[in-house]
Order: structure tokens, then C-alpha cells, then sequence
């Protein structure tokens, strides 16, 4: 199988109506940065780390709204419960495989702990998100380590990002092909704000691939897609098949949109309509999670914010709409870049095929 691999938009796959931004990565909301720590040793070590950053200041200072939803709950999804509470965050995010969200979590404290201006802080809420690498990693090895997490950190940049197998989709499989890290994004025309939104996915979830999304596709393009990817949708679900996949992933979006935590919660349930786009099974031991942050400046919970009542921008209810859709679709098409970005590995005893583009 070749390795020469393409992103789903130069294959013909650009699900919705919404133009994506100049990168089409996460990365086209100003400020955000990604950095990725890979980890791939001997026949069985394939895993890794990915170190999302709202902004590049010193986030426990300067809190950022957040919003999550839950598709289905069997994940390790450290620092929710304060998330869902508070609405904010106030730690960069890390992904990595189940087994390392630990120290993941030590990692995040000890970066906020060594931030200048953050001597006197003494409660730290880590967000980690997680998906289990295990068919392709030794997962109960644990290899990940507290310096490879903070490597990840380091090593974030805005700018073009790395897809496929790298960082904490290094080991992950999806529809039953070697998924990954994927990215996209959408950019409002002025008449719908003008926002930009990004999606960054880890995928590692089974169902049948393009179920929910071939004749959405066919309408647009061609009624072969839909015959030509039958083959690849039966890879996890033979015909007949009633055993569903379990799997997880983790959605990250972001916006420069200034908005409450309480439409950023609504926003992130839309990345779960962009999951469901792609014939995801969300079964029971899959673990489906969305957070969504905004990075505007005026809606960031910065000290001085924090001592009384400020007045800020939001976008209102009514004009949230445009904002849905670019959820949805930066969700399915990064999904989609996760596999066709990622190549054929070998780890832990078992081989994962690459999606074959040449379908």
C-alpha cells in the first residue's frame, strides 16, 4: 500500500456548504497552538501524546470558557466534572492513551505550578482526554512519561499540524483502519460574523465508515461514492455482522467566537452530529467526548475579570446557527483527515491497513 497520503479534501471528501479556513486545521483560530509527542520503540510501544493550547499565555491566569458534551460516557476524561461546573478551563489539554492520563494530569500541574505569576496557586484542574491504544501499543507497559508529555507542550506552535499517526493517535484504530489526529475548520463569511472555527480529533472509535455520510456525499459529488465505499465500510461490519466496535474519540473545537460556556456546551454537542455524520457506532464501551473553548480576548476570565462583574460580547442565541454547522462539518471532515493522513503500522503483534485512498 503506498504511503503517499492525501487529506480528504484533495480526495474529493469536503462534507458541508462552509469554506474552510487558510489550513484547514484548528490551527486557523488565531492563537491556538498543537504540539505532538510521538513514541514508538521496539515491536510493541506505538502510542503518544497531543498538547492542545488555547492561547500561549499563562492559562491558569487567563481562563478560557469551555463547554463539554458527553456522547457516551465509558472514557477517563480527567478534569470534566470542574469543567462542566465552572465553564472554563484553566490548563492546556492534553490527549494521550487511557492508561497515561495520570501523568498526563502530573504533567499539566507541574507546568502550571512553574508558570511565573502562579507561586501562590494550590488547586489545579488538568483537563486529559483519552483513547485506548492498546491493540497497537503495550499499553499496561506504560511507557508514556511525565517529561514526554511536557515535550508535547513544548513543542506546540501554531501553523500547519501533523495528522494521522502521530502523537496520540500514534496507536489508535478507527472503522477497523489505522486512524489518528485529524484537523479541519470552517470560516464564517462576514454576513455570519465572520468567526473561524477549528476541530482536532483523536480517532480511535469502530462503526461503518461512511455509513451516515455516503449518500450526503453522493448528492454532492457522485452515486459511485456510495458503491465504492461499501468495501470499505464493511471492514468492521461484515454483512450481517451484529457485533459493533467499541472504540472512543476524543473532539476538541475551538473559536475565536465570543461566546458564553453555555453555548460553547450547546457547540460542543454539535461536534457529536459531525461524529454521527461519519457512521460512528457510539456503542457502549465507546467513550465520545467534546470540548469546546472560545480564545476571545474579552471573554477570557482573566484576575482583574474575576473580582467583580465585567460586561463582554457574546453572540446571542439567534445567530448561533452558522457557528452549528461549522461544528458539524470541521468535526466530520477532521475524522476523515485522521484516516486518510494515517499510514499502515505494525505494533504490538498485530498490522492495521491504512483507508485505501485508491478507493
Amino acid at each position: 500500500m503506498t504511503e503517499n497520503r492525501l487529506r480528504a479534501r484533495n480526495l474529493g471528501l469536503a462534507p458541508g456548504i462552509l469554506p474552510p479556513g487558510p489550513l484547514n486545521a484548528i490551527t486557523d483560530v488565531a492563537g491556538v497552538r498543537i504540539g505532538h509527542f510521538t513514541l514508538i520503540e521496539g515491536t510493541d510501544i506505538r502510542t503518544g501524546v497531543t498538547a492542545i493550547l488555547p492561547h500561549g499565555g499563562n492559562l491558569f491566569q487567563d481562563k478560557v470558557p469551555a463547554g463539554l458534551a458527553v456522547g457516551n460516557g465509558y472514557g477517563k476524561l480527567m478534569g470534566s466534572t470542574q469543567l462542566a461546573e465552572l465553564g472554563e478551563i484553566e490548563t492546556h489539554i492534553l490527549l494521550t492513551n487511557t492508561l497515561a492520563v495520570p501523568r498526563a494530569a502530573e504533567a499539566l500541574i507541574d507546568w502550571t505550578l512553574s508558570q511565573p505569576g502562579n507561586e501562590k496557586v494550590l488547586s489545579v484542574n488538568p483537563i486529559v482526554g483519552e483513547t485506548n491504544d492498546g491493540k497497537l501499543n503495550n499499553i499496561r507497559a506504560r511507557a508514556l512519561t511525565v517529561e514526554h508529555m511536557l515535550q508535547a507542550i513544548h513543542a506546540a506552535k501554531e501553523g500547519p499540524i501533523q495528522e494521522g499517526c502521530v502523537g496520540a493517535g500514534t496507536g489508535t484504530v478507527c472503522f477497523g483502519w489505522k486512524g489518528g489526529i485529524g484537523s479541519s475548520s470552517r470560516a464564517l463569511p462576514g454576513a455570519l460574523g465572520g468567526y473561524t472555527l477549528g476541530a482536532l480529533v483523536q480517532s480511535n472509535f469502530g462503526g461503518v465508515l461512511l455509513g451516515g455520510s455516503a449518500l450526503h456525499l453522493s448528492s454532492q459529488k457522485d452515486v459511485s461514492i456510495q458503491e465504492e465505499s461499501a468495501d470499505l465500510s464493511e471492514k468492521d461490519h461484515p454483512k450481517g455482522a451484529t457485533h459493533f466496535s467499541d472504540g472512543s474519540i476524543m473532539i476538541v473545537l475551538a473559536t475565536d467566537a465570543p461566546l458564553s460556556d453555555r453555548n460553547l456546551a450547546r457547540l460542543a454537542r454539535r461536534g457529536l452530529a459531525g461524529l454521527a455524520r461519519t457512521g460512528a457506532d457510539m456503542s457502549n464501551g465507546s467513550g465520545d467526548y467534546v470540548i469546546a473553548f472560545s480564545t476571545h480576548e474579552a471573554v477570557r476570565r482573566t484576575p482583574e475579570r474575576r473580582k467583580g462583574v465585567w460586561p463582554y460580547p457574546e453572540v446571542p442565541n439567534d445567530l448561533m446557527s452558522p457557528l452549528f454547522q461549522a461544528a458539524i462539518e470541521c468535526t466530520e471532515e477532521a475524522i476523515y483527515n485522521s484516516l486518510t493522513m494515517a499510514t499502515t503500522m505494525t505494533g504490538n503483534g498485530v498490522t492495521v491497513e491504512a483507508l485505501p485512498l485508491e478507493k
